[in-house]
Order: structure tokens, then C-alpha cells, then sequence
């Protein structure tokens, strides 16, 4: 096995706890704006938002839409299904989300223990992720993990979004990193860790929620503490 000289890491939902601070500032929003007289409670309005989310999400990796489509869209529709038919309020929605919710600083469990590790041991450190670059730095900064980083490579600045091996491409050549010494770790399985492999980087999938606990195929983290020995062979 190649020796280590790289880490990648995605940011959402692999060190900053995407969902934890997402459903934070949503329900900061859902309570402002009285969404109680239209939802039967936030969970109700949380579930479908996350049901339009991830298919907006999943339009804008595929170039379906563009960033604008996709943060004002899944507002709109979001209302739409509580019989909210106000495009207005799905834009300020969605000002209101940007403006809060980046700057929630919950990160998964011992989050910056491994990166100081990760640091000591003469890794260099990298983000590449497919959220947008005006909010990924506040998320970074304000939680406190973005001078562990040599380099931080949001998708959009490609054109592409991950799994295009353009994305990692760029990534390689704007650090200056070898595929056959770097590794990859992500949450999101085709995006993370096929993406990175189609590259020649070695993909490890962090699956706190063990959703692909039975693939074995896949090399699979649970907790961000086992990726240092891992690294390292032991």
C-alpha cells in the first residue's frame, strides 16, 4: 500500500455536522416566521424540506440547475406542500438560511483531535466539497478547523460538481498531491469515494450511521478516530 502524504476531506456531513446545524437554523426560520399555523409541527416541515433538499441537490450535481435554482427552489417547493404558494417567502427563506446556518459549529465527534493528530504526524490536509465557497469558509472558520487546512477546493470553482473526476483533478493539481499518496474521506459514497477512486485516490467512506454496514467491498470508517491508524496501516 502507497504511503500517506495527502488527506481529502468532504466537510458536510464527514467533519461539520450538517444535519445537526441545519436543523438548528431551521428551526430558528420555522419559529420567526409562525410556519406552526401551516405545519402540523417542525418535524413535519424538517422531513420534507430534507426530501426536497436532497432532490435539488442531487438536480445541481447532475447540471441540472444552476446554484440560484437550487437555493430558491427548495424553499418554494417546500411551501408548496403546505399549501404555500409564495415565492417571496421561499426567497426569504432562504436568505434567512444562509445567514444562519453557517454559522452553527456543530462537528462530529473528536473533529479536531484527529485533524491536530492528522497535523502532528506531517500530513497535509485538504477539504474538497461540493457546497458553495461563501458559506464553506464561515463553517470552517467558525468552527474552528480552517487553519488545519493547507487548501480548501469548493466544487464550483471546477464547474463541475464531485464524482467528476474534474473535481478531484484540480484538487490533485492545486496542491500538488500525487493520487497514489493521497486518500479521500467522505460521507456520500458515489460522490466521496467512487469519485475519488475513479481519480486513482484511494475513497474511504465515513459512515457513522452504518448504511452500508453490509458492503463489505467498501473501505469504512464509523467513527473519525479510526482514520489515523488507518492511514497507517495498523
Amino acid at each position: 500500500m502507497n504511503v500517506i502524504k495527502d488527506v481529502f476531506f468532504d466537510l458536510d456531513r464527514t467533519l461539520w455536522d450538517f444535519d445537526r446545524n441545519s436543523e438548528s437554523a431551521l428551526r430558528i426560520i420555522f419559529d420567526d416566521l409562525k410556519l406552526e399555523n401551516h405545519a402540523s409541527s417542525f418535524q413535519d416541515f424538517l422531513n420534507n424540506y430534507k426530501q426536497v433538499n436532497a432532490k435539488y441537490w442531487n438536480d445541481y450535481g447532475q447540471g441540472k440547475i444552476d446554484k440560484i435554482q437550487l437555493r430558491n427552489g427548495r424553499f418554494t417547493d417546500t411551501l408548496k406542500i403546505f399549501n404555500i404558494d409564495d415565492e417571496q417567502l421561499g426567497q426569504e427563506m432562504n436568505d434567512r438560511y444562509l445567514e444562519i446556518s453557517p454559522y452553527q459549529t456543530h462537528l462530529f465527534p473528536s473533529t479536531k483531535e484527529v485533524l491536530s493528530e492528522l497535523k502532528e504526524q506531517n500530513y497535509r490536509l485538504h477539504i474538497i466539497t461540493n457546497g458553495f465557497k461563501e458559506v464553506q469558509f464561515i463553517k470552517l472558520k467558525n468552527s474552528g478547523i480552517l487553519h488545519f487546512f493547507d487548501d480548501v477546493l469548493c466544487s464550483e470553482e471546477v464547474g463541475k460538481a464531485k464524482p467528476h473526476p474534474s473535481v478531484f483533478q484540480g484538487a490533485l493539481a492545486r496542491t500538488r498531491a500525487a493520487a497514489n499518496h493521497s486518500i479521500m474521506i467522505g460521507d456520500d459514497f458515489k460522490a466521496d469515494v467512487i469519485g475519488a477512486e475513479n481519480a486513482g485516490i484511494r475513497g474511504v467512506l465515513f459512515d457513522p450511521n452504518k448504511k452500508y454496514h453490509t458492503n463489505t467491498t467498501i473501505e469504512r470508517v464509523e467513527h473519525l478516530k479510526e482514520i489515523p491508524p488507518l492511514i497507517l496501516g495498523i
